[in-house]
């Protein structure tokens, strides 16, 4: 379906304008304009197939499906599905990221058509699904190596070279075009035949940028896509990706909560990293993923008491959220990364808090990121080193957030110009008038999140 000009802007200005309604925009939309603009509200749902279940397949996964769309997940983000290298392989099962055929399905996960199902049950219930993209290196077994051993990198001695420490694995030549021309034939192919709605990919920064320009040229001819890159760098927001990793702020949040930094730091980074990035870029803010989970320590070994304190943060700061298998499940255990290693999943305070945060991201235009972003403003106090606070805004909706980013207790006062209103805190119910001087009492780790009354 083709939009006129006038079309897209009163189709995106209804919903901005109307974030109150919780029907979701209609599904897979034929414009990249308004894809995009339905990505800006979204919540995105990391899956670790293997670890997600006893079973470790798509089946098992897919029964997970309607509690995930309940809670209010926008994006499923399936680690990679591929068959796995079997030469020079880490563990039992291998690293998900060495990959033995990029048209092929890991059999440990399913079928072809237990894919497919999974996919068009998640698009049913509204979700996009994306899939990890491994671009940089494939697996010593892959069939590329024997027949196209120039599609490679090789080291002065002629032998393939392996990135880093990643022994199982061999990198690509981007200097070769048919190897490129390949990978993108690879990639439309999950587009073509599964509907798949775009890709998380590896390592970004490790593959040209222009390859990644050229590439989603070629993809958005089959559909539009979403692109997230595993990559905090600018110049791969300019065309090819619409998100990216902050890692910057993750680790930022990571330092504050051991008390290697304050809330000064992020004050920091939020004046000088705004600049960075186009407007148009998102920041995909997280407390775990597969990769801090498994090698760094899960969010209570590295966030300690502020876990649920950061879990607000990135919902409420610029940005897209990500949530990681388990962590709604308070997951306390470091997943092994390549051997069987399933997630034990129970009810905990994080299990309530997440669809409450998907919610206000959902219903609130002042929380939207890129294009008719909500703005954002930080708000100075009286105690800088301790407190975090902020603004934002939409047309008619207004957000005051104040974070406690300390152990201990704290009473601070909004120096910020604020004009006189009524709210409502978002956890609480409980009303307040905040202005310029309000003054507030904050616990450990505290947070309060106060919506203007309309």
């Amino acid at each position: 379906m083709k939009f006129t000009r006038l079309a897209l802007v009163i189709t995106i200005l209804t919903m901005f304008f109307g974030f109150g309604c919780k029907q979701k925009q209609a599904l897979l939309p034929q414009d990249q304009d308004l894809l995009h603009d339905r990505i800006a509200s979204s919540v995105i749902y990391e899956v670790n197939i293997r670890q997600y279940t006893k079973q470790g397949t798509f089946r098992a996964f897919e029964k997970h499906l309607p509690r995930l769309h309940k809670m209010g997940v926008d994006i499923l983000w399936l680690m990679p599905i591929y068959p796995i290298g079997k030469v020079h392989r880490k563990g039992s099962l291998g690293s998900y990221y060495s990959v033995r055929n990029y048209y092929g399905i890991n059999k440990h996960y399913g079928t072809a058509q237990d894919l497919h199902d999974l996919i068009q049950t998640a698009h049913k219930d509204g979700m996009l699904v994306i899939l990890d993209w491994v671009a940089n290196h494939t697996a010593w077994d892959n069939p590329w190596v024997k027949e196209h051993p120039d599609w490679y990198v090789h080291k002065k001695d002629g032998s393939l070279l392996s990135p880093f420490n990643w022994t199982d694995v061999v990198k690509l030549n981007y200097d070769n075009k048919q190897m490129r021309d390949e990978m993108v034939n690879a990639m439309k192919y999950w587009l073509r035949v599964f509907d798949v709605d775009g890709f998380r990919c590896d390592v970004a920064m490790e593959v040209p940028t222009d390859f990644w320009d050229s590439a989603r040229v070629e993809l958005n001819k089959v559909k539009p896509v979403f692109m997230l890159a595993e990559a905090e760098q600018p110049d791969l927001m300019r065309s090819a990706f619409d998100a990216y990793y902050g890692w910057d702020l993750f680790h930022r949040m990571n330092e504050i909560s051991q008390g290697k930094m304050d809330a000064r730091e992020l004050r920091k980074y939020f004046r000088g990293h705004a600049r960075q990035f186009p407007q148009r870029a998102i920041r995909m803010n997280f407390t775990s993923n597969h990769d801090e989970n498994s090698w760094n320590g899960t969010v209570f070994e590295r966030m300690r008491h502020s876990y649920k304190t950061f879990a607000v943060f990135t919902f409420l700061v610029p940005g897209m959220p990500l949530i990681y298998s388990g962590q709604e499940a308070c997951l306390n255990h470091r997943l092994k990364f390549f051997d069987k290693d399933q997630i034990h999943w129970r009810n905990c305070d994080m299990t309530e808090l997440y669809p409450k945060l998907i919610e206000l991201k959902h219903t609130h235009a002042a929380l939207r990121s890129g294009p008719l972003r909500g703005g954002f403003r930080m708000l100075r106090t009286s105690d800088s080193t301790r407190v975090f606070a902020m603004l934002r805004s939409a047309a008619y909706d207004t957000i005051v957030a104040v974070f406690n980013l300390s152990d201990s207790a704290v009473t601070a006062t909004i120096k910020s110009n604020l004009p006189k209103a009524d709210f409502t805190e978002y956890f609480t119910g409980k009303e307040i008038t905040l202005a310029k001087g309000v003054k507030m009492n904050l616990k450990p780790w505290d947070y309060k999140v106060f919506i203007q009354k309309k």
